[in-house]
């Protein structure tokens, strides 16, 4: 690389840092370029992107950011896998890692928050954005169904004994 391609790519990384809900950093070492398009294609379906970085601009890139305690994590072939969700990134990365064992998740960062290898792996079991959102309005329609239950039924109970007093005076 050149210094501009290296300025550039390092101003792109910071920006990736500040604007990202969440980073994964992972060894890739073993991993094939099939296996590699493969994650990439599956981290760009669920919203996010995955960079080979060399660690000395990622290092670079890290400063003044609000991730920069995950600077100690870039040694030896590593990756970064990014999202603006904060649960995309990690449950794709998790997710390959369970079919890959050549793909290591050494951890990761959500704001101002550095984490581990097991925290990204209990981040990644969490529900996404979207689950949340469509559980909250599953529940907010839940009590207004139950005061529309509630509304007609005694109607429809008056319905019934007028029905069964209708089926006694028949019988009488």
């Amino acid at each position: 690389m050149e210094r501009a391609e290296k300025r550039e790519f390092v101003t792109e990384l910071n920006e990736v840092f500040k604007a990202s809900g969440s980073v994964v950093v992972a060894h890739y070492a073993g991993v094939t370029v099939a296996q590699m398009n493969d994650f990439r294609s599956k981290m760009r379906a669920a919203g996010g992107t995955v960079k080979v970085a060399k660690n000395r601009l990622a290092k670079i890139a890290l400063q003044g950011t609000e991730s920069e305690g995950m600077t100690d994590l870039f040694r030896g072939q590593t990756l970064i896998a990014y999202s603006t969700d904060p649960v995309t990134a990690p449950k794709v990365v998790v997710d390959f890692a369970k079919t890959n064992d050549k793909l290591v998740v050494l951890g990761g960062a959500m704001g101002t928050t550095t984490l581990n290898a097991e925290a990204v792996k209990s981040l990644a079991t969490l529900p996404s954005l979207d689950e949340l959102r469509a559980k909250l309005l599953g529940l907010l329609n839940a009590p207004a169904t139950r005061v529309a239950t509630v509304v007609a039924a005694p109607a429809s109970q008056l319905a019934r004994v007028f029905s069964a007093y209708a089926k006694k005076d028949e019988a009488a």
